[in-house]
This record gives structure tokens, sequence and C-alpha cells, in this order.
């Protein structure tokens, strides 16, 4: 770990002491309610006054009807609409806006507030395009509750199921994804009332996405000491707002987990490589990405992503000075500015995480990490249809110098076979990598435990069947059948939400990821024995399925070869990782 900061780092941002002086008793009153409130309920008898501070008032009183104690001020929270005693904070901010001169710095410290912020309503989404910019509609911002989209959108939402701050609850804390450009902290499909209602205090929280996010520059390098990773200091700065604020909400800020899906399944991945972030989370749930993305591959230098940053602002604005970049609308900055996701930036990630990884550097936390088995079946309707001739052609982009293992693994004669297996590499990239990323916290001595998601949910007549898709496995990990589902999964609500079969799935689903924030471990009563990573065998998996979860074959020896040589050309041949035997 790194043995210092760069000056206006991320680190910059935590350095509010504890309580930081909160007022209590009539002192709270009189913060809460201001003073001629306190005189108007003096003319209604000074007994009236009295019981904020009768013990036996106290004692009643409740996260759910007394407004919550933070370091910025008090928030009031909102019932569930869903279920019963689960309370829900909306739109707590956990860093300054970052706009005007803030644009593109590591966040900074949210602005204290007096009296009580009533949190309920959702804060604005990160700039993204909504429909029909993109298609099809964006679940962050085209739901019919989506609050708006703006550059001042760095705020959390917690859900509750604690009646006092000594619930001690284990805490989730949700990464959405969505390619690092678009996703919010209040799409619907990931709302934490169910899972809190398992006894867990959950978390969402907005991010920067798109070229506000993630922009390398020269001057900002210059100036901290590394740049271009904002939307990974936006999470370390709620997860310190978690470990600063979350007891006063029932939550055990030593028994935080952090998961997600995708582009926040890959962020997640990289917090656990990244220094700045030691002691801030206990565990971690990756769903369908690592820090090296989707695919097998190094990660991006902070040069090569200020060159294309650079060139774009030149092209388009005629300029590259961070002033005047500063001044453009951040509308124009987002779509004349492509994102860059995550690099390597000399401070949050320091160098490629794979020799991090390799070498055993990373926190030493628990994980529980896995992929879907059909995450390609997305990627068919780009283009025409596979045939043989096609397939063939694109062997050596594919395979590069392993088109022979390319061959065994993936063998193909016919067009109809390789219409069949045209979309599984993508998948089966991913299970690698999956795999890769336990066993490396495995051999740490981590607890550590792979899945592979299997069951295939139902969807709607008139829409492809997709099968176990790319965040196909969401509504079951939230226990969320159903809210609108995000893309490209797309299983029907109509049909899942309210089926005894789908509902005792995600049941169970959802308890192993409740579980394994608790205590690490997955298992628990009534669930199938989940081993954890070291006492499966080199073709075992735990398997995810309604129709049967348990240990069953992995994806075969040769494909695991295949990859493995893959990785070899790649990564560690490129970076000078040692093979090990």
């Amino acid at each position: 770990m790194q043995a210092g900061a760069p000056t206006g780092s991320v680190r910059s941002f935590f350095f509010a002491p504890a309580n930081k002086g909160r007022p209590t008793g009539m002192d709270a009153m009189k913060t809460i309610f201001g003073h001629g409130a306190l005189l108007a309920l003096a003319g209604m008898g000074m007994a009236a006054c009295a019981t904020y501070d009768n013990a036996s008032a106290q004692e009643a009183a409740t996260i759910a009807t007394s407004p919550v104690s933070t370091e910025n001020g008090y928030v009031q929270g909102v019932p569930s609409d869903k279920v019963e005693g689960v309370t829900v904070f909306k739109g707590i901010p956990f860093a300054a806006p970052p706009v005007g001169d803030l644009r593109w710095e590591m966040p900074q410290p949210a602005a204290d507030w007096d009296g009580i912020l009533m949190a309920d309503s959702w804060g604005d989404s990160c700039l993204q395009n909504p429909a029909p910019q993109r298609f099809p509609v964006n679940s962050a911002t085209d739901m019919p509750d989506s609050p708006g989209i703006s550059e001042d959108c760095l705020y959390l939402n917690v859900w509750t199921p604690a009646e006092t701050a000594d619930a001690n609850l284990p805490v989730m804390v949700w990464l959405y994804g969505g390619a690092y450009n678009e996703g919010g902290g209040s799409s619907p499909f990931s709302h934490g009332d169910y899972l809190a209602d398992k006894g867990v205090v959950m978390v969402t929280f907005n991010y920067r996405v798109g070229s506000l996010g993630f922009f390398a520059h020269p001057e900002l390098t210059e100036e901290n000491g590394a740049s271009g990773n904002q939307a990974l200091g936006d999470a370390i700065a709620a997860l310190q707002w978690v470990q600063d604020n979350i007891a006063a909400f029932g939550g055990d800020p030593s028994r935080v987990t952090i998961f997600g899906e995708s582009a926040g399944s890959a962020m997640n991945a990289a917090l656990v490589g990244a220094p700045p972030a030691e002691g801030l989370f206990a565990r971690a749930i990756a769903e369908s990405g690592t820090f090296q993305g989707l695919n097998i591959g190094t990660m991006v230098p902070r040069e090569m992503a200020q060159q294309r940053s650079l060139g774009a602002a030149e092209e388009n604005f005629g300029t590259t000075s961070l002033a005047d970049l500063r001044a453009l609308p951040a509308e124009e900055i987002h779509a004349n500015i492509p994102g860059q996701g995550m690099i390597i930036d000399g401070y949050i990630i320091p160098e490629d995480l794979a020799i991090t990884f390799s070498e055993g550097r990373q926190l030493p936390v628990d994980v529980l990490v896995g992929s879907n088995e059909d995450e390609g079946s997305f990627t068919a309707i780009f283009g025409p249809p596979a045939t043989l001739e096609s397939w063939q052609q694109g062997e050596g982009f594919r395979w590069g110098n392993q088109v022979e293992l390319g061959r065994a693994a993936y063998p193909v004669t016919t067009d109809e076979e390789a219409r069949a297996v045209a979309t599984q590499p993508f998948g089966d990239n991913m299970s690698w990598l999956m795999r890769q990323y336990a066993e490396w916290q495995g051999a740490i001595g981590q607890q550590s435990y792979h899945y592979w998601f299997r069951h295939d949910p139902p969807y709607d007549p008139d829409r492809g069947d997709l099968g176990a898709a790319h965040t196909g496995e969401i509504p079951y990990v939230f226990d969320n059948l159903c809210a609108p589902r995000t893309f490209p999964g797309g299983s029907s609500v109509e049909l899942m939400c309210g089926n005894p079969t789908e509902e005792a799935f995600a049941d169970q689903v959802s308890q192993y990821w409740v579980n394994f924030a608790a205590t690490g471990n997955p298992n628990g009563d009534g669930l199938p024995e989940w081993p954890a990573i070291g006492e499966l065998g080199p073709n075992e998996v735990m398997v995810l399925d309604a129709d049967g979860s348990g240990v069953a074959e992995w994806f075969g020896s040769t494909k695991a070869d295949l990859y493995a040589a893959l990785y070899q050309d790649k990564v560690a041949g490129p970076l000078g990782i040692a093979t090990q035997d």
C-alpha cells in the first residue's frame, strides 16, 4: 500500500472528525425545530418540551420516527412503500456538487445543513443519455419516478430495517453497471427494500459517468499527482460516508460489503486492489466483471487516456485548457468527449492490477464472485448471424496465437454450429476471469466463493429468449422480481412477479448474498451447500439455478486451457507476470 497521498487526492476528502460536535438534547431541538418553535412548545406547557430529554421518550424514539444525525446534519427518512418496518432515506449528499472548479476534481466534503433534511426524494442522476438518445430506455432516467439528470449528482440512499442505532446490522453498498457511461442509485431494479427486510442496511449511491467521471488531463495530473478515475473517487467517498455515518442508521461499519454488476463489478474489483480503499469494506461481491473489464486484457495507462481526451477536446472545442473545458456546459462535454472507463491513474489504481493481484498485494477482503452462463447472448443482435465462413475468418482476431486451442474448445463444422457457439466465448471468457479472481483472493487466505448463474428466466413471448443473460441475475439478487429490468437481460416482469418458482429462487439467491455480507460465508439454514473455492475441483463450480443449485461441472478443461493461454499472451506475458506452476 502507498505511504502517502498526492496533493488534492481522494484522501483529502476524508478529514471530518467523528460526530463533529453534533448538538444533543435541548440544543438539538433548537437546531432541528428553530428557536421560535421552541417558544411555541413552551406556550403549550413546559412538560411538552421536557419530553425530548425524558429517558423514556428517548427510548421510544426510533430511526423511523426521529431524525438521524449524520456528520453533516439531521436527516428524516420515510417508510418503505414495499416492506413494512423498513425506512428509506433518499438523496443524502455525500460530497460537494462536482461543478465549476470542482468538475473533474476528486470529491470534496458535502456542506453541513441546518434543520432537518427530508430524505424523501432521489437526488439527480449523473449526466448521461436518456431515451431516445440511447435504446432501449435507461432505467436510471426513464422510469416514472426517475429523478432529473445533472452534474450535481453525488447523492446516496439508505434502506434500513433497524429500529435503533445499536442494531449493528451488516451493510451492503451497491455499485451499478452501465459500461461506465450510465446508471444511478435510484434505478428501481436496485431498490433495497427486500434486502433490508432480510436484515441488512442497504446503500446505493451515484457516481459520475462518461467523460465527467473518467477523464485524464495533464493539468489535473500535475496538480493532484493523478487523474482519470473520478468515479472511483466518488465510490471511495461514499464508502467513507458509510464508515462515518452508517452506525446511526443501525449498520455495522466493520461489516461493509460492496457489490456490483458489469462496470460496477469491475469497479468493485478495482477497489479491492486500490490502496486508498483500505479499511472501507470487509467483503466484495463481483457479478460479471473484474478490473480487466469483461474480457481478458491489460488496463489502459493514464498517458493513453489523456491523449484520447485531449484529442477529442481539441477536435470538438479547439482547446485543451482545463479552465476552458470547465467553462463549457456539462452537456457539451458529455456529448463531445467520450468516456475512457477505468484506467491506471497513478494513485487509486497505481499499476495494472493484474500485477497487484498476482503478487498478493490486494486488500485482504472476502469475495463472492461469478457470472452468468449466457453473458454474451445479447451480442447476437449486433450484425448478421454467424456462419461457418465468418466464424473461421474471425479465428485470428478471436484467438490470436491460440487458434488450435480455440478450435479444440469450440469445434465448428457447420453454419448451425457456428450460430450455436458464436456468443459463448464472451461468457466463457468472463467465467474464467471470475474464477481467476476467486483463486487470487483464496490464495491470500480470504474466504472466497465462485458461482455460475445458469438459471434461464422466463421471457415475454414477443422478446427473444436470451437465457441466463448479462444482468439476468440482478432481479434475483435484490429479491425484486416485480421491478423493471435493466438492459440487456430483459426477463419478463409479468411472468416472474409472483411466480412461486421464481420467487423461491430469488429468495435463495438473495439469502446467499445477505449471508455472505453478514459473515463472509454464503451458507445458511435451508440453502444448498456452497463450498469455498479451495474445496472445488478444477472443473467444479457452484451453479445457481432454480432447477437445483449446487456443485456441478464447470465448462471443461479445454476451455480453461484456452483462456489461460490467452491470459498469458495478452496480460501475463506483456506485464512480465511470472507463470505459477
